[in-house]
């Protein structure tokens, strides 16, 4: 059974940087394809990343290019998510999701079938 479990996230102040961390068990994800979104209180899922099985090719959404560096490690199963300049506007929960098998980097939510719980990232003016 896979698992996706995500940390990482938590109450900090404007300007502040995180990393966000996402184990995968059940399943190697040295050939998934992994992405991270969040969504808002009253906003639909928003993209902001995604990695290729290798971890040579990168994409983020506009809102967060420049900003936040998606990585993985797969010796350790795991992707992260490094977020710094945080903005109140960064309030949500952020989740990481898992697809196995397209060689092509994924953007779109509805092509991961693979999701975990989320982390919630909460950021005061």
């Amino acid at each position: 059974q896979v698992q996706l479990v995500e940390s990482g996230g938590g109450l900090v102040q404007a300007g502040d940087s995180l990393r966000l961390s996402c184990v995968v068990s059940g399943r190697t994800s040295t050939t998934a394809v992994m992405g991270w979104f969040r969504q808002a209180p009253g906003k639909e899922r928003e993209f902001l990343a995604t990695i290729s099985w290798t971890g040579g090719s990168t994409r983020y959404g506009d809102s967060v290019e420049g900003r936040f560096t998606i990585s993985r490690d797969n010796a350790k199963n795991t992707v992260y998510l490094q977020v710094n300049s945080l903005q109140p506007e960064d309030t949500a929960v952020y989740y990481c999701a898992a697809q196995w098998g397209p060689g092509v980097l994924l953007t779109l939510a509805r092509s991961y079938e693979y999701w975990g719980q989320g982390t919630q990232v909460t950021v005061s003016s």
